[in-house]
């Protein structure tokens, strides 16, 4: 929804502008300065960014629509998986898990929270750590500086997109002066001729660089930025499980433990103390 807010009003605001100040509409449509910009701009994204980054814009664009799915429901889900796994270990040993995080797709425990299996990323990681840590006599520095370093990676994964779609949006204008620039080699070519020929080739020219602007600033820049936001939404259910894990490998009791992760989260999205409270004692 606010992705339909937000370009009613860019697209209605600098239209009404310009029509309000006695402009013409159709003088606006310059289908071939739309082709130079935004053709050479794709042209450009294509060359400087591997596949696997194609296939994750594509991946991550449906999110800028609909919006991020990581929401306070999927946190309580998230701490609720990683409490569950601490309280089962906890009663019948680590042993016990390991049916849970060999597959988690297949487990008991997993499959409570469809959202969580889902995000195989996620479920995946919830797992590994799960099973470093049944298999293994690891300290809590170790699995705190070995969780940092895969966060990291992750987060850089994460914000590929977003980034590529920058440097989209950021040679934009530069396109538009490019576009520009051929209409007035376009516009000098016909010096001599009608005036009113003249001013059309002028005006086609600055279409250019005005659509090179708007399309950089209007459209895919907060296309970019929205990504970038739901990179980082989703970074903090990898940090919130991080912080519980490191939690109970210094000996926090389950619930505790998962108290450390939700107070990782944002605030904004962060689920109150009750309410993961009842979340993880319903069952």
């Amino acid at each position: 929804m606010l992705f339909v807010i937000g370009y009613i009003i860019v697209i209605a605001s600098v239209l009404y502008g310009y029509v309000g100040s006695h402009g013409e509409l159709m003088a606006l449509w310059q289908p071939y300065e739309f082709l130079i910009i935004c053709g050479a701009a794709i042209g450009a994204y294509i060359v400087s960014n591997p596949m696997s980054v194609h296939k994750a814009v594509l991946k991550a664009f449906p999110a800028v629509i609909t919006g991020s799915k990581n929401g306070n429901r999927m946190h309580m889900d998230v701490l609720a998986v990683v409490y569950d796994i601490l309280d089962k270990s906890r009663k019948e040993g680590m042993m016990s898990i390991e049916q849970d995080v060999e597959n988690p797709k297949s487990s008991g425990i997993f499959s409570r929270y469809p959202a969580v299996v889902a995000n195989e990323s996620l479920a995946n990681f919830i797992a590994d750590y799960f099973r470093l840590i049944a298999s293994g006599n690891m300290q809590a520095h170790e699995i705190d500086a070995l969780m940092d370093m895969e966060i990291d990676g992750r987060l850089h994964e994460l914000t590929q997109p977003s980034m590529a779609v920058q440097r989209m949006a950021d040679s934009m204008p530069g396109f538009g002066i490019v576009a520009a620039v051929m209409g007035i080699v376009i516009t000098m070519s016909a010096i001599g001729g009608d005036a009113a020929e003249l001013g059309r080739h002028v005006a086609a020219a600055l279409v250019g660089t005005f659509t090179g602007v708007l399309f950089g600033y209007g459209i895919f820049g907060p296309i970019a930025a929205s990504m970038e936001h739901n990179a980082h939404d989703e970074i903090k259910l990898y940090e919130a499980v991080k912080a519980s894990i490191v939690a109970s490998v210094n000996g926090m009791p389950p619930a505790l433990a998962v108290e450390f992760g939700r107070k990782v989260l944002f605030s904004h999205d962060r689920p109150t103390f009750m309410q993961l409270e009842n979340k993880v004692r319903s069952r």
